[in-house]
């Protein structure tokens, strides 16, 4: 059966593994993990995830290494992620503990699916936490339910690492200053389909959102966070309603290493005509190059990738965290996680 997946040509979609694992919360304490093999829920007509967005989720991933052994990416990173999240919105906070052992759990007991080494895919795991009990009155739940399942992925962007064009849609917002932005919610995704489909529709593989407020300055690209490469300096914006991605903080590590200067701040729209190199960073694609970002509305276009291939330096870090990833190169950093 499992000589059926071809593995280098996973999407980034969804597909049924052999089992899930969950833990509940009641009475103000969470349950003992316990796997399941329904991939359904029963779920009460009145929670609060279902009506007032009481759901917040995670994103990593383990890879199979040249060792044959599998290895998860600073997992203790997205469980106190998943905590700030749960305060943003107010839900019961899951123990890091508990989270690094279901994330092991998951893995091990769909080991199957970790795809082999170098096939450029991994196993993608996702951590969601809902509000279950039953309420009218908007008010944050007293029961929580917290499941993981896994999935095997290939690269998010078709392209994998090829330069893709992006857009700047000024009519749509992804998050407000002081909102939610900063949280790992479905209700920011759910406030990017729009514009994110109008851009694919137009040819571009997502939307790069400026900020709420003024509109002058680079919040994230959708689902990823922003960089640009000038002077041998990694610059990323600082704002209040961006996610904190990991990936971006692995990479700002990794690029003081390489001896780059790095800094977060504000950075100005019209500062995307100075740098040499522009990319979006997460989990998914770790790093996706940027050809060329269209102002659609204020008629400018900011081109990077001159030749169509990405830069030195996005290329030279992209490398460099996939081989940690991997446990190709020594993990001097304390990020991987091997799972027995």
């Amino acid at each position: 059966m499992m000589d059926a997946i071809n593995w280098s040509n996973l999407s980034f979609g969804y597909m049924k593994t052999d089992y899930n694992i969950r833990s509940y919360y009641k009475d103000g304490k969470w349950s003992k993990p316990e796997s399941e093999t329904s991939e359904y829920l029963n779920l009460h007509i009145a929670a609060t995830c279902l009506h007032y967005g009481q759901e917040v989720f995670e994103g990593l991933k383990a890879f199979r290494g040249k060792d044959g052994k599998i290895r998860v990416f600073r997992m203790r990173e997205n469980a106190l992620r998943l905590q700030s999240s749960c305060r943003g919105i107010m839900m019961a906070e899951l123990p890091v503990e508990l989270f690094e052992e279901m994330v092991a759990m998951a893995i091990r007991k769909n080991s199957r699916f970790v795809p082999p080494y170098e096939s450029g895919a991994s196993l993608y795991i996702r951590p969601l936490l809902i509000g279950t009990s039953a309420q009218v009155g908007v008010k944050p739940a007293t029961e929580y339910t917290f499941i993981i399942f896994v999935t095997p992925v290939g690269p998010y962007f078709k392209e994998g690492f090829k330069p893709t064009p992006m857009v700047i849609l000024r009519e749509y917002d992804r998050a407000a200053p002081l909102g939610t932005g900063t949280f790992k919610v479905g209700g920011n995704y759910a406030a990017s389909l729009v514009a994110g489909e109008k851009a694919h529709e137009m040819g571009y593989s997502a939307v790069l959102y400026l900020d709420a407020k003024e509109k002058k300055y680079i919040d994230e690209c959708g689902p990823a966070n922003f960089f640009g490469i000038r002077d041998n300096t990694y610059i990323t914006p600082k704002s209040t309603s961006i996610l904190p991605s990991i990936t971006n903080k692995s990479l700002m590590q990794l690029a003081q290493d390489m001896g780059l200067k790095v800094e977060r701040r504000p950075v100005l729209e019209d500062e995307l005509a100075t740098f040499e190199e522009a990319g979006a960073c997460g989990t998914a694609a770790v790093i996706s190059p940027i050809l060329r970002i269209d102002d659609i509305s204020e008629n400018k276009t900011y081109h990077f990738c001159k030749d169509g291939k990405a830069g030195p330096i996005s290329e030279k870090l992209y490398h460099k965290l996939r081989a940690i990833q991997y446990g190709d190169e020594t993990d001097k950093y304390g990020w991987v996680t091997v799972i027995e």
